[in-house]
């Protein structure tokens, strides 16, 4: 279960990221230019239905987001993503701090992965050269030439998640979490994303969850 939501932390950093790109060129750049990036960020084809920005303070809405696995992972989606709504607060922006006052991260399906060579395709999320947008460790969480100082309130909601042994089809199965407006606050470190994660576990019911490796077969 910690791989899996630590990807998550991995997916949040991403977007996280792409919103304060558009918040600062929204006059300039195009949606076009906003999935080319996130290609350079995570090697996946990327299409965004519609994204909106603030105009008087710094927000950002991004709609209907499908992310494509690459050729090695079978070239089927990847990501399901309906709606992010990020909301930041502007004096700490331009002090160079990244504090989130509200995101509300609505996931429909996630479908991962594992090749003929056993590879996983959310273990190689962000492994791009040039895909440097961050790391999380020793508790803390950075970004790069950006200091992250919390998510205030967080509204997240799960929909399913699909495993896809493309070596043996046996092993296929999926998830449904059917978990929607699970609200969590003051998130700044690492630990308090795994506590989060364990408490989604908690109430969808403790689903079992396959190993790092890929899909178990497993009831």
């Amino acid at each position: 279960m910690k791989w899996l939501f630590k990807w998550l932390l991995r997916l949040v950093l991403i977007t996280v990221t792409l919103v304060v790109l558009v918040i600062f060129f929204k006059d300039s750049i195009l949606r076009v230019v906003v999935e080319n990036r996130i290609r350079a960020l995570t090697g996946m084809e990327a299409q965004i239905g519609k994204f909106t920005t603030g105009i008087l303070r710094p927000m950002v809405t991004v709609e209907n987001l499908r992310l494509y696995n690459t050729p090695a992972f079978g070239g089927a989606p990847f990501l399901d993503m309906p709606e992010l709504h990020i909301e930041l607060d502007p004096v700490a922006l331009a002090s160079g701090k990244l504090h989130v006052t509200l995101a509300r991260f609505k996931l429909a399906e996630l479908d991962i992965v594992r090749n003929e060579l056993g590879q996983t395709n959310v273990m190689r999320l962000g492994g791009k050269p040039g895909g440097d947008y961050g790391k999380a460790g020793g508790g803390g969480i950075e970004l790069q030439g950006v200091e992250f100082a919390g998510i205030d309130v967080l509204n997240l909601s799960l929909g399913s998640a699909k495993f896809i042994d493309l070596a043996d089809k046996r092993n296929n199965r999926e998830v449904r979490l059917d978990l929607q407006n699970q609200i969590f606050k003051n998130i700044k470190t690492e630990a308090d994303f795994y506590g989060m994660g364990v408490l989604l576990w908690l109430r969808s019911g403790g689903t079992q969850w396959p190993a790092a490796g890929g899909p178990t077969g497993k009831p």
